[in-house]
Protein backbone atom coordinates (compact mmCIF):
# COMPACT_ATOMS: atom_id res chain seq x y z
CA UNK A 1 0.00 0.00 0.00
CA UNK A 2 1.39 3.47 -1.02
CA UNK A 3 2.40 6.34 1.91
CA UNK A 4 0.35 9.47 1.83
CA UNK A 5 3.29 11.00 -0.02
CA UNK A 6 3.84 8.59 -2.27
CA UNK A 7 0.65 9.08 -3.32
CA UNK A 8 0.78 12.60 -4.01
CA UNK A 9 4.00 12.25 -5.61
CA UNK A 10 2.26 9.90 -8.06
CA UNK A 11 -0.89 12.23 -8.44
CA UNK A 12 2.09 15.06 -9.58
CA UNK A 13 4.28 12.62 -11.89
CA UNK A 14 0.97 11.41 -13.57
CA UNK A 15 -0.22 14.78 -15.74
CA UNK A 16 3.87 15.09 -16.52
CA UNK A 17 4.28 11.99 -17.47
CA UNK A 18 1.08 12.09 -19.44
CA UNK A 19 2.71 15.67 -21.07
CA UNK A 20 6.21 13.95 -21.96
CA UNK A 21 4.21 11.13 -23.93
CA UNK A 22 1.80 13.49 -26.10
CA UNK A 23 5.05 15.25 -26.83
CA UNK A 24 7.46 12.66 -27.36
CA UNK A 25 4.83 11.07 -30.06
CA UNK A 26 6.79 12.07 -33.58
CA UNK A 27 4.14 13.70 -36.05
CA UNK A 28 2.68 11.02 -37.90
CA UNK A 29 3.19 8.43 -36.15
CA UNK A 30 0.33 8.53 -33.11
CA UNK A 31 -2.23 5.56 -33.37
CA UNK A 32 -5.58 6.36 -32.68
CA UNK A 33 -8.82 4.43 -33.36
CA UNK A 34 -9.97 3.37 -36.82
CA UNK A 35 -12.61 5.25 -38.41
CA UNK A 36 -16.42 3.81 -38.35
CA UNK A 37 -16.55 4.15 -41.71
CA UNK A 38 -14.45 3.63 -44.79
CA UNK A 39 -14.54 5.01 -48.17
CA UNK A 40 -16.54 2.14 -50.37
CA UNK A 41 -16.56 2.14 -54.42
CA UNK A 42 -19.22 0.43 -56.19
CA UNK A 43 -18.08 0.86 -59.85
CA UNK A 44 -16.80 4.58 -60.33
CA UNK A 45 -19.35 5.94 -57.24
CA UNK A 46 -18.33 5.93 -53.93
CA UNK A 47 -20.22 5.82 -50.36
CA UNK A 48 -19.12 4.53 -47.20
CA UNK A 49 -19.02 1.32 -45.51
CA UNK A 50 -18.57 -0.26 -42.13
CA UNK A 51 -15.36 -2.34 -41.80
CA UNK A 52 -17.40 -5.63 -42.19
CA UNK A 53 -18.14 -4.01 -45.39
CA UNK A 54 -21.95 -3.40 -45.51
CA UNK A 55 -22.56 -0.18 -47.41
CA UNK A 56 -23.93 2.66 -44.67
CA UNK A 57 -23.75 5.74 -46.76
CA UNK A 58 -25.43 5.14 -50.51
CA UNK A 59 -22.39 5.68 -53.36
CA UNK A 60 -23.49 8.75 -54.73
CA UNK A 61 -20.34 10.40 -54.77
CA UNK A 62 -17.59 10.71 -57.64
CA UNK A 63 -14.74 10.18 -54.99
CA UNK A 64 -14.38 10.13 -51.12
CA UNK A 65 -11.40 10.34 -48.73
CA UNK A 66 -11.04 8.79 -45.28
CA UNK A 67 -12.63 10.29 -41.86
CA UNK A 68 -10.44 11.80 -40.01
CA UNK A 69 -11.11 13.61 -36.88
CA UNK A 70 -14.71 12.30 -38.05
CA UNK A 71 -14.84 14.71 -41.14
CA UNK A 72 -14.08 13.03 -44.74
CA UNK A 73 -13.89 14.95 -48.00
CA UNK A 74 -16.20 13.90 -51.06
CA UNK A 75 -16.29 15.19 -54.70
CA UNK A 76 -18.42 15.49 -57.17
CA UNK A 77 -17.66 16.44 -60.10
CA UNK A 78 -14.70 18.81 -60.59
CA UNK A 79 -15.34 20.36 -56.61
CA UNK A 80 -15.31 18.90 -53.30
CA UNK A 81 -16.93 19.34 -49.89
CA UNK A 82 -16.59 17.53 -46.29
CA UNK A 83 -19.16 15.52 -44.44
CA UNK A 84 -19.48 14.75 -41.13
CA UNK A 85 -20.28 10.41 -39.83
CA UNK A 86 -24.15 10.88 -40.87
CA UNK A 87 -23.45 12.27 -44.47
CA UNK A 88 -24.60 15.71 -43.58
CA UNK A 89 -22.50 18.67 -45.27
CA UNK A 90 -19.89 20.08 -42.89
CA UNK A 91 -19.11 22.46 -46.01
CA UNK A 92 -20.64 23.18 -49.35
CA UNK A 93 -19.43 21.44 -52.48
CA UNK A 94 -17.18 24.45 -53.65
CA UNK A 95 -13.54 23.31 -53.41
CA UNK A 96 -11.09 22.60 -56.20
CA UNK A 97 -8.88 20.83 -54.30
CA UNK A 98 -9.03 19.34 -50.44
CA UNK A 99 -7.00 17.13 -48.02
CA UNK A 100 -7.71 15.08 -44.81
CA UNK A 101 -7.82 17.04 -41.33
CA UNK A 102 -5.13 17.03 -39.33
CA UNK A 103 -4.80 18.70 -35.61
CA UNK A 104 -8.20 20.69 -36.89
CA UNK A 105 -6.86 21.67 -39.67
CA UNK A 106 -7.33 21.10 -43.18
CA UNK A 107 -6.17 22.56 -46.37
CA UNK A 108 -8.33 23.55 -49.11
CA UNK A 109 -7.85 25.44 -52.36
CA UNK A 110 -11.26 27.71 -53.80
CA UNK A 111 -11.09 30.31 -56.42
CA UNK A 112 -7.02 29.79 -57.17
CA UNK A 113 -6.84 30.91 -53.89
CA UNK A 114 -4.80 27.88 -51.26
CA UNK A 115 -5.56 28.40 -47.69
CA UNK A 116 -7.14 26.29 -44.59
CA UNK A 117 -10.27 25.90 -42.79
CA UNK A 118 -10.95 24.50 -39.07
CA UNK A 119 -13.37 21.45 -38.81
CA UNK A 120 -16.58 23.48 -38.78
CA UNK A 121 -15.39 24.62 -42.00
CA UNK A 122 -14.90 28.37 -41.11
CA UNK A 123 -11.28 29.68 -42.95
CA UNK A 124 -8.53 29.69 -40.79
CA UNK A 125 -6.33 32.63 -40.03
CA UNK A 126 -3.83 31.46 -37.27
CA UNK A 127 -1.08 29.49 -38.36
CA UNK A 128 -0.82 25.84 -37.45
CA UNK A 129 1.02 24.81 -34.53
CA UNK A 130 4.67 23.49 -35.44
CA UNK A 131 5.52 20.08 -35.95
CA UNK A 132 7.37 17.97 -33.09
CA UNK A 133 10.61 17.27 -34.20
CA UNK A 134 11.53 13.61 -35.17
CA UNK A 135 14.43 11.43 -33.27
CA UNK A 136 15.26 9.18 -36.60
CA UNK A 137 16.78 6.04 -33.95
CA UNK A 138 14.81 6.32 -30.76
CA UNK A 139 15.19 2.30 -29.72
CA UNK A 140 18.58 2.32 -29.88
CA UNK A 141 21.83 3.52 -30.95
CA UNK A 142 23.62 2.88 -34.27
CA UNK A 143 27.30 1.09 -34.41
CA UNK A 144 29.51 2.00 -36.88
CA UNK A 145 32.34 -0.27 -38.38
CA UNK A 146 34.81 -0.37 -41.51
CA UNK A 147 31.98 2.31 -43.60
CA UNK A 148 28.74 0.46 -42.24
CA UNK A 149 26.28 0.59 -39.92
CA UNK A 150 24.84 -1.85 -37.63
CA UNK A 151 22.42 -1.62 -34.31
CA UNK A 152 22.13 -1.74 -30.75
CA UNK A 153 19.15 -2.34 -28.91
CA UNK A 154 18.51 0.20 -25.88
CA UNK A 155 16.25 -2.20 -24.58
CA UNK A 156 17.25 -6.22 -24.22
CA UNK A 157 20.58 -7.65 -25.76
CA UNK A 158 19.77 -7.83 -29.28
CA UNK A 159 21.85 -5.92 -31.85
CA UNK A 160 22.45 -5.86 -35.21
CA UNK A 161 25.98 -6.56 -37.25
CA UNK A 162 27.25 -3.46 -39.05
CA UNK A 163 26.72 -4.70 -42.67
CA UNK A 164 24.46 -2.15 -43.81
CA UNK A 165 25.04 1.04 -45.17
CA UNK A 166 22.05 2.62 -43.85
CA UNK A 167 19.15 2.36 -40.89
CA UNK A 168 16.03 3.73 -40.30
CA UNK A 169 13.85 3.78 -37.14
CA UNK A 170 9.47 3.17 -37.87
CA UNK A 171 9.04 3.98 -33.88
CA UNK A 172 6.88 1.28 -33.72
CA UNK A 173 9.43 -1.64 -33.06
CA UNK A 174 10.85 -2.56 -37.07
CA UNK A 175 14.03 -1.05 -38.07
CA UNK A 176 14.65 -0.22 -41.85
CA UNK A 177 18.08 -1.66 -43.49
CA UNK A 178 19.48 -0.52 -46.53
CA UNK A 179 22.09 -2.05 -48.67
CA UNK A 180 23.09 -0.70 -51.51
CA UNK A 181 19.63 0.72 -53.45
CA UNK A 182 17.62 -2.28 -51.58
CA UNK A 183 15.91 -2.21 -48.60
CA UNK A 184 14.67 -4.55 -45.53
CA UNK A 185 13.13 -4.83 -42.23
CA UNK A 186 14.72 -6.11 -38.84
CA UNK A 187 12.52 -6.71 -35.94
CA UNK A 188 12.95 -5.53 -32.46
CA UNK A 189 14.80 -8.86 -31.82
CA UNK A 190 17.29 -8.08 -34.13
CA UNK A 191 15.92 -10.80 -36.67
CA UNK A 192 15.75 -9.99 -40.52
CA UNK A 193 12.09 -10.37 -41.13
CA UNK A 194 12.03 -8.99 -44.94
CA UNK A 195 15.02 -9.89 -46.62
CA UNK A 196 17.18 -6.88 -48.57
CA UNK A 197 14.94 -6.59 -52.00
CA UNK A 198 12.63 -3.81 -52.03
CA UNK A 199 13.16 -0.77 -54.21
CA UNK A 200 11.82 1.70 -51.68
CA UNK A 201 10.12 1.81 -48.05
CA UNK A 202 7.71 4.31 -47.40
CA UNK A 203 9.77 6.59 -44.59
CA UNK A 204 7.15 9.24 -44.22
CA UNK A 205 3.29 9.52 -42.97
CA UNK A 206 2.15 6.77 -40.50
CA UNK A 207 5.03 3.86 -40.48
CA UNK A 208 3.55 1.39 -38.35
CA UNK A 209 1.78 -0.44 -41.66
CA UNK A 210 5.28 0.15 -43.99
CA UNK A 211 4.70 1.44 -47.49
CA UNK A 212 7.18 -1.26 -49.53
CA UNK A 213 7.74 -1.44 -53.40
CA UNK A 214 9.18 -4.18 -55.56
CA UNK A 215 9.51 -4.55 -59.31
CA UNK A 216 7.36 -1.53 -59.75
CA UNK A 217 4.36 -2.60 -57.76
CA UNK A 218 3.59 -1.11 -53.69
CA UNK A 219 1.96 -2.93 -50.77
CA UNK A 220 1.93 -3.12 -46.77
CA UNK A 221 3.65 -4.50 -44.31
CA UNK A 222 1.45 -5.09 -40.72
CA UNK A 223 3.02 -3.89 -37.16
CA UNK A 224 5.33 -7.17 -37.59
CA UNK A 225 6.99 -6.44 -40.36
CA UNK A 226 5.00 -9.46 -42.34
CA UNK A 227 3.17 -9.07 -45.32
CA UNK A 228 0.39 -7.07 -44.83
CA UNK A 229 -1.37 -7.11 -48.61
CA UNK A 230 0.23 -8.47 -51.52
CA UNK A 231 2.22 -6.22 -53.91
CA UNK A 232 0.07 -5.31 -56.16
CA UNK A 233 -0.96 -1.52 -56.35
CA UNK A 234 0.44 1.00 -58.37
CA UNK A 235 0.01 3.45 -55.57
CA UNK A 236 0.03 3.03 -52.22
CA UNK A 237 -0.54 6.00 -49.57
CA UNK A 238 0.39 5.91 -45.63
CA UNK A 239 -2.61 4.77 -43.52
CA UNK A 240 -5.01 7.32 -42.05
CA UNK A 241 -7.33 6.43 -39.36
CA UNK A 242 -6.84 2.51 -40.16
CA UNK A 243 -7.11 3.00 -43.87
CA UNK A 244 -4.99 3.57 -46.72
CA UNK A 245 -5.77 4.56 -50.63
CA UNK A 246 -4.88 2.64 -53.26
CA UNK A 247 -4.40 2.54 -56.90
CA UNK A 248 -5.40 -0.29 -58.74
CA UNK A 249 -3.22 -1.59 -61.75
CA UNK A 250 -6.73 -1.18 -64.18
CA UNK A 251 -6.20 2.74 -62.84
CA UNK A 252 -8.98 2.83 -60.10
CA UNK A 253 -8.59 4.19 -56.62
CA UNK A 254 -10.07 1.87 -53.22
CA UNK A 255 -9.23 1.96 -50.02
CA UNK A 256 -7.49 -0.99 -47.53
CA UNK A 257 -7.33 -1.28 -43.96
CA UNK A 258 -5.24 -2.73 -41.20
CA UNK A 259 -6.28 -6.25 -41.78
CA UNK A 260 -5.42 -5.53 -45.76
CA UNK A 261 -9.38 -5.87 -46.63
CA UNK A 262 -10.09 -4.23 -49.57
CA UNK A 263 -13.29 -1.64 -49.87
CA UNK A 264 -14.14 -1.74 -53.25
CA UNK A 265 -16.17 -4.05 -55.87
CA UNK A 266 -16.75 -3.51 -59.32
CA UNK A 267 -20.31 -3.76 -59.70
CA UNK A 268 -23.29 -2.78 -57.64
CA UNK A 269 -24.83 -5.70 -55.69
CA UNK A 270 -28.20 -5.97 -56.33
CA UNK A 271 -30.75 -4.09 -53.89
CA UNK A 272 -27.92 -1.62 -53.15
Amino acid sequence: MLSQPSLRMKRLLLPVLLLLSVVAAPAGQAQTAPARLVPFRQGTRWGYADHTRRLVLPARFDEAGPFVEEIAWVRLGQLYGYIDGGGNPVTPLQYTRAGNFRQGRATVELSGETFTIGVSGRRLTEPALPEPEEDPLEQGDVVRKDGKVGFRFTVGTASVPAIYDEIRDNYNGLLFVRVADKWGIINGRGKLVQPVQYQTIRLTGNLAFPVVQLAGLFGYLDAEGNRLTDLRYRQAEPFAEGVARVQLPDGQFGYVDTSGREFWEEAPTSGQ
